[in-house]
């Protein structure tokens, strides 16, 4: 049979992408294999599914980061992408595995955040607004808001405060499409990232125990301060190499405040 130039670049890219989806011989660093969602074919299967594609770099980078560490080894990853008003659904679990969107979801940002955009974030305790970066899912409990889902941060500074200030993730009447409909925004939380009650426990039960959750907005500062995305180099260039590049932008202005609806207390 012959062999064509079009048939050698053809199979230069298989080998590509199944080394990069971590086939037999392909080394990490600490010993681990690049996940399949890393490559490159499914980066564009998941913005195909409208995944955001710059959020979704920064947290793939984020968590290429935490498992070379050793810190988390995911089988999910909820991605909030704070950069979107909370009329839209900006909540995305992504199963890993096979890059499949598993829920697509309204989710609140705090009070002192911002109305209907969250534009300001803190970590400190009474600041009631949202932090950013990457956390890890813990364990539940069914507190003042029902079934909920403790977080950890793991963002020195920037949201490792969490378990202290309880930031976790629960149910919330005022978060549901409807109220979205009728107010032009969902209802602002005391800093948790609250979802419809309708979706609550299987969502949480998809992500306990382990699991990324990554919250997205382009903050030039912590984005080019973050451990998560300023890896020691060896990691930096093998996300890179897997993912190429990953894009920091400036922050955005904040928005005309819209009034205030009466759509519910804040939650904790």
């Amino acid at each position: 049979m012959r062999i064509t130039a079009s048939m050698l670049v053809g199979l230069f890219a298989f080998v590509q992408v199944f080394s990069l989806a971590g086939g037999p011989g392909v080394s990490r660093a600490n010993g681990a294999r690049a996940h399949p969602v890393e490559t490159r074919l499914q980066l564009v299967r998941l913005t195909r599914a409208g995944v955001p594609e710059l959020p979704l770099r920064h947290a793939l980078a984020a968590l290429a980061c935490a498992r070379a560490r050793g810190e988390l080894d995911a089988s999910t990853l909820t991605l909030i992408d704070y950069s979107r008003p909370s009329s839209v659904r900006r909540l995305w679990v992504i199963d890993l595995a096979d890059a499949d969107v598993l829920f697509h979801e309204h989710v609140s940002h705090g009070r002192n955040s911002g109305q209907a955009r969250a534009t300001r974030f803190s970590n400190e305790a009474g600041s009631l607004q949202s932090s950013l970066g990457l956390f890890r899912t813990a364990e539940t409990y069914h507190g003042r808001h029902g079934y909920s889902l403790r977080l950890d941060g793991l963002e020195p500074g920037i949201n490792d405060r969490a378990r202290e200030r309880a930031i976790v993730m629960h149910g919330a009447g005022y978060v549901t499409g409807e109220v979205a409909r009728r107010f032009g925004r969902v209802g602002r939380s005391w800093g948790c990232p609250a979802v419809d009650p309708a979706v609550n426990r299987p969502l949480i039960d998809t992500i306990r125990g382990g699991n990324a959750v990554f919250a997205w907005y382009p903050d030039h500062r912590w984005l080019a301060d973050s451990p998560y995305q300023v890896c020691d180099r060896s990691i930096e260039n093998e996300v890179e190499t897997v993912q190429g590049p990953v894009k920091t932008t400036a922050g955005v202005g904040a928005p005309p405040a819209a009034p205030e609806p009466g759509i519910g207390a804040a939650a904790r």
